[in-house]
């Protein structure tokens, strides 16, 4: 009977135990959720406004409609994802162990026999599934999101301001027109001593249109400006082939319409198709197409170098004359190498020697050509490999950077007992930028060929990954690192190293 009641007892703690696990699980990643959606939005909000901020003088003025530059924020918020993420989780992870630090939640779990490791494991988990969605989505969404905001970002950057005429100034956006006007009435139609240049025909200034005053008036589809002028003049000069002169016309009028084109100020569309075969543009499958391709390409570069090269190494082409030249020199005794010189000049008759030596110049000139475009293409080949690289690598790096950063920034929160966005957002943001910037250091390197493109995509990982163990370590043993007792003890300690005495 006592057997049975152990067995019992002991079924029965387990699955006491298996339930609190269960629920503490889920406790924790309660917890880290909601910081994490809201870090991840606010961090995403500060990127897109710093993108704008970045390229507002370029979109304001150009008649954009709030459609029109919604998408576009859309599609670059979209882009902007692998930076978000990242440092969303390393903030969230840092506020979340922070913060139970902070209550001695985990003192308390830590008393219960749970382990830090067993703690995280939930959050872990959640982790790797984050990871596997922003490989999906770095592999299959942002390639779409890059093609739309970069062909769009195109359009806008190359459309025309709207015109926009101020009084007192010369306006030049309409082609082939300056127009000056003294004065615009409040109602912004009515305009006042006007004055038009028209050098349609590029020959100066021998067209000019004067007039007390006017309309401005759009027309119904505002691929068109009419002006409705009143009470002015046309000069017209002109070469009078008749009398090899310059003649002169000039015309009045009561009302004339001149009519402007204004369907260069139309925002229109460029095909997306001509962007598609960017590297940026690709997923995994097409990125290592495109390798292939270049690698492929890269290799045929000697043997197509050779060919263009033997024409110019005529002992080894094969023609018949060449042949009786080589068979000649290999039966010319050579006493020393230093006559070898003398010794062929001497074969060639004298009355074509200035030839030989202009046709010799001429092929070590093309020779030297050849060799300097084939370096040319290889070093291109070589640098767009790189780049279509890269960007294969940077599909897995923004993946691992989440795990990575969650592996810095849980046991960070863990170590500095602070909750809330006070400490956990300045440290976060340090690491981060830490993180960041190796990263863009890493990938210049991978683009100057200084390192290879894995080395350099995976520079930040491989020097932050130590960092993250160790911080792991100290979380476990619970290293007050971030307290001011434990700064108080290193300088004491350094103090009696170096022998510094008083305060």
């Amino acid at each position: 009977m006592a057997p049975v009641l152990r067995t019992f007892a002991e079924t029965g703690e387990r699955l006491k135990y298996s339930i609190l696990f269960k629920k503490l699980d889920i406790l924790i990643i309660r917890s880290f959720i909601g910081p994490f959606i809201v870090t991840f939005f606010v961090s995403l909000f500060v990127l897109v406004m710093q993108f704008f901020w970045l390229y507002m003088d370029e979109l304001i003025g150009k008649g954009l409609s709030v459609w029109m530059i919604a998408q576009l924020l859309f599609y670059m918020s979209t882009t902007l994802v692998p930076l978000a993420l990242p440092l969303s989780v390393l903030l969230a992870s840092i506020m979340t162990f922070g913060d139970m630090g902070e209550n001695f939640e985990l003192v308390a779990i830590k008393a219960s026999g749970i382990s830090l490791l067993r703690f995280m494991r939930p959050m872990m988990v959640f982790i790797f599934f984050v990871s596997l969605l922003a490989f999906f989505f770095s592999n299959n969404f942002i390639p779409v999101a890059n093609l739309k905001a970069l062909s769009l970002l195109y359009d806008v950057r190359n459309s025309k301001p709207t015109l926009n005429i101020k009084p007192d100034q010369f306006n030049s956006d309409i082609q082939n027109f300056s127009i000056r006007v003294g004065s615009k009435d409040p109602d912004g139609h009515t305009i006042r001593d006007i004055l038009i240049y028209d050098h349609s025909d590029l020959n100066g200034n021998n067209k000019v249109i004067v007039a007390k005053e006017g309309e401005m008036i759009p027309s119904a589809d505002k691929l068109s400006l009419i002006f409705r002028l009143r009470d002015g003049w046309r000069y017209e000069e002109g070469f009078d082939h008749g009398v090899h002169d310059m003649s002169q016309v000039r015309m009045h009028f009561d009302k004339w319409d001149k009519v402007f084109d204004l369907s260069a100020f139309r925002f229109t569309r460029t095909d997306e198709g001509m962007f598609k075969h960017a590297y940026q543009m690709m997923n995994l499958k097409q990125l290592g197409e495109a390798m292939d391709s270049l690698t492929r390409s890269k290799n045929r570069i000697p043997a197509t170098t050779a060919g263009y090269m033997a024409p110019y190494i005529s002992l080894t082409n094969g023609k018949s004359e060449d042949k009786r030249l080589k068979s000649a020199l290999a039966g010319n005794k050579i006493s020393h190498p230093a006559t070898f010189d003398s010794t062929l000049v001497e074969l060639i008759p004298p009355g074509k020697r200035p030839q030989v030596y202009v046709s010799a110049e001429n092929n070590l000139r093309n020779f030297k050509s050849l060799l300097g475009n084939s370096t040319i293409e290889r070093k291109f080949q070589t640098d767009n490999f790189a780049r279509f690289a890269i960007e294969w690598h940077r599909k897995f790096t923004l993946s691992f950077a989440c795990i990575l950063l969650f592996l810095v920034g849980a046991p960070l929160g863990a170590i500095i007992r602070k909750g809330g966005l006070g400490m956990p957002l300045v440290i976060a943001i340090v690491f981060f930028v830490t993180f960041h910037i190796l990263n863009i250091t890493g990938e210049k390197l991978a683009k100057s060929s200084s390192f290879t493109p894995w080395a350099g995509m995976w520079m930040s990982t491989f020097l932050l990954l130590p960092l993250a163990f160790w911080m792991l370590a100290a979380a476990r043993n619970d290293a007050a690192i971030f307290t001011k007792e434990w700064y108080t003890r290193v300088w004491r300690r350094t103090k009696t190293i170096l022998g510094v005495r008083g305060a």
